[in-house]
């Protein structure tokens, strides 16, 4: 949760029937050995949330322009890829839980 002066980082992507569908950056990290860069995003809306109160979370590859602005999304297409990004997001939510938890 952002903090009262906090500025979101988000995203406009369009979905598979060409709506513009907000959403918040969560985090973004890169890969050397794959050589990309990542973006963690989920979008906003309580129709993107399940059940038990956890947000989708998506993930995508994306590029930049020479000036490092803007760019483009890029699907992740590799099952290796795949297990590279699943660990690094699990770590996040790992560390975001523990943040969460009360001091005793």
């Amino acid at each position: 949760m952002l903090e009262d002066g906090q500025e979101m980082n988000m995203l406009t992507v369009i979905d598979e029937e060409g709506q513009e569908i907000e959403c918040e950056i969560l985090f973004t990290f890169d890969s050397p050995e794959y050589k990309k860069n990542y973006v963690v995003y989920t979008p906003i809306g309580d129709e993107y949330v399940d059940e038990e109160g956890y947000p989708e979370l998506h993930v995508s590859a994306y590029t930049t322009d020479e000036d490092g602005e803007g760019g483009g999304l890029e699907p992740i297409e590799d099952e290796a890829e795949w297990e590279m990004i699943e660990e690094v997001v699990a770590a996040f939510i790992e560390e975001q839980e523990s943040d969460d938890e009360p001091v005793s």
